[in-house]
């Protein structure tokens, strides 16, 4: 690992949770003002997970904690192996490895609002693994490594040549991070029939991690989205900075001026834009590369 690496994995580790809350907090008065409502403080989102922290630690029982734990660990250790410049393709399968713990842990308390959670985000899971795997392999078409330090050497950004399998990860991403329309498994408005579903008997510092994670996993995913326009040009972090803050505006509003939708919408939408836009871009490059 470089100097640059280990920087930015020290970096990751420590400050992602702050940035992600800060971010958390400027979407929740961003929302606010869209529903014309005030809206909480910037700092909420902290203060809830501070007060996670602070209760009594519960659960039902004691493989739900490990599993939680697990789901914590590979999630945070998806981001250290991206932010210190490795196998793309590993941060993926690792990220899937945190999800598929959470799902577990879900269903390890035989709970009925859990259970359909689980199911729903195993669905989920179905609709944007391919286009996230397909993801990877247009990096290295592009690119000819799967390295994340060697993609971010490139003198081209990788969206020159990858349009549709970014458009193809933005869309995905609002399922990844369960926004609306594609919050099905959990949500964190209180606007759906299986209430918090997936983590719905999680409590107090169970509940605290699988947050944590969700923070972790946040910064990392938009980091990918910055990675489609960093160069070995120092002034490419300024357009990945533009790149990801529109980004997130985006994922903003389609949350909350769509209603949510059947799982059959789910997987309908996520196939036909892997298909159109990660397939056709992956036919395209492999007769430039």
């Amino acid at each position: 690992m470089t100097v640059y690496g280990t920087v930015a994995v020290i970096i990751y580790l420590l400050c992602s949770p702050f940035i992600a809350c800060f971010m958390s907090g400027v979407d929740r008065v961003v929302t606010a003002r869209m529903q014309g409502r005030r809206g909480p403080s910037v700092l909420q989102p902290w203060y809830d997970l501070a007060k996670l922290f602070a209760k009594e630690s519960t659960s039902v029982n004691n493989i739900q904690k490990i599993l939680v734990m697990a789901h914590c660990f590979f999630a945070i250790f998806s981001g250290a192996v991206f932010f210190a410049g490795g196998d793309i393709l590993l941060v993926f399968f690792s990220l899937t490895m945190a999800e598929v713990f959470l799902i577990l842990a879900a269903y390890s308390v035989n709970a009925a609002y859990s259970g359909m959670g689980a199911q729903r985000e195993l669905l989920q899971m179905m609709a944007y693994e391919p286009m996230i795997l397909l993801t990877a392999v247009g990096f290295y078409l592009s690119v000819g490594s799967f390295r994340v330090e060697d993609i971010m050497s490139a003198s081209l950004p990788a969206v020159v040549k990858m349009p549709g399998f970014f458009i193809g990860f933005c869309f995905m991403l609002v399922i990844k991070l369960r926004k609306s329309p594609f919050d099905l498994s959990t949500s964190h408005h209180a606007h759906q029939e299986v209430i918090k579903g997936l983590t719905g008997d999680l409590s107090g510092p169970a509940y605290g991690f699988s947050e944590l994670a969700e923070l972790y996993e946040e910064v990392l995913m938009l980091g990918i989205v910055g990675l489609f326009f960093i160069t070995s040009d120092p002034r490419s972090f300024l357009a990945a900075a533009v790149a990801i803050v529109i980004v997130m505006f985006c994922m903003s509003l389609i949350d909350n001026i769509f209603p949510r939708v059947k799982w059959e919408t789910l997987l309908k939408a996520a196939w036909v834009v892997t298909f159109f836009a990660g397939g056709a871009n992956l036919v395209i490059l492999s007769f430039i590369s």
